[in-house]
């Protein structure tokens, strides 16, 4: 039950950055979205050059294909809301397969797809190469506030308990004829969701009074790990710095 376990997105590996520390793939991958944020939408070549410079640490990584893209569908709502801009937008319009459509529309659309989905990519590459406790200890190191970071690893300690107790809830409902079909059947999960809330708070309650009486002070004890040598900063530079120098020169480009 401890917050070391691999989680779904980890793929065990022993690549380069599998081995890298994770405070500085944390801060790759946070100066990579922000490169990337700033790109003008019209500088399709710095997105293409920050495309193949993360397909090349993904290469680099080992991680399956398949397992990357399965794991970026979670941008896909986020694709069928910029679609429709075009469609609606003001502007210029211009004819896509026979249908009118704005022209600033369509570089709206863009610039959210391309952003998203490079947001994405990069933020299941780190999940991918580094394990919830590694990653928990990374923020740390980055002087993230304790308090953060010990609600995220009980969060990450008790999510898959509360779940079993929620599957195993519905599963005796379910053995009691419980089918809720419509809204008005709604009733009872609503009661099961709120008995369920009562018991995480009350299971919190004597997990915390459980770690005072052993002298916990508001932060989880950690070995003496040192500091991340210069040459994985480096290393881990490129990435973001490829994109930051895309970025600016396209910016001093212009459209």
């Amino acid at each position: 039950m401890g917050a070391g376990h691999t989680h779904a997105l980890y793929v065990h590996e022993h690549s380069v950055v599998h081995r890298l520390a994770p405070e500085v793939k944390i801060a790759a991958a946070f100066a990579f979205v922000f490169a990337a944020a700033l790109t003008p939408r019209h500088a399709v070549w710095a997105f293409a050059i920050d495309a193949v410079a993360l397909a090349t640490v993904i290469t680099v990584a080992r991680l399956p294909v398949r397992f990357v893209l399965a794991r970026m569908l979670v941008v896909v709502p986020f694709v069928a809301f910029a679609v429709t801009i075009p469609f609606i937008g003001s502007g210029e319009r211009v004819d896509v397969l026979g249908v009118a459509v704005s022209q600033p529309g369509l570089w709206a659309t863009w610039n959210i797809v391309a952003k998203a989905t490079l947001g994405v990519a990069v933020s299941v590459t780190l999940a991918a190469t580094t394990e919830i406790a590694a990653l928990l200890r990374g923020l740390e190191r980055l002087r993230v506030p304790a308090p953060l970071t010990q609600i995220a690893s009980f969060m990450v300690r008790y999510l898959e308990l509360i779940a079993g107790d929620l599957t195993r809830m519905r599963r005796a409902m379910s053995a009691r004829g419980h089918d809720p079909r419509w809204l008005w059947q709604i009733r009872p999960l609503a009661a099961c969701v709120g008995s369920l809330f009562i018991r995480a708070y009350e299971r919190g309650e004597r997990v915390y009074a459980a770690m005072r009486s052993r002298g916990y002070t508001g932060a989880m004890p950690v070995g003496d790990v040192g500091l991340a040598p210069a040459r994985q900063w480096l290393l881990a530079a490129n990435l973001p710095l490829i994109a930051g120098v895309a970025a600016g020169v396209a910016l001093v480009m212009g459209p």
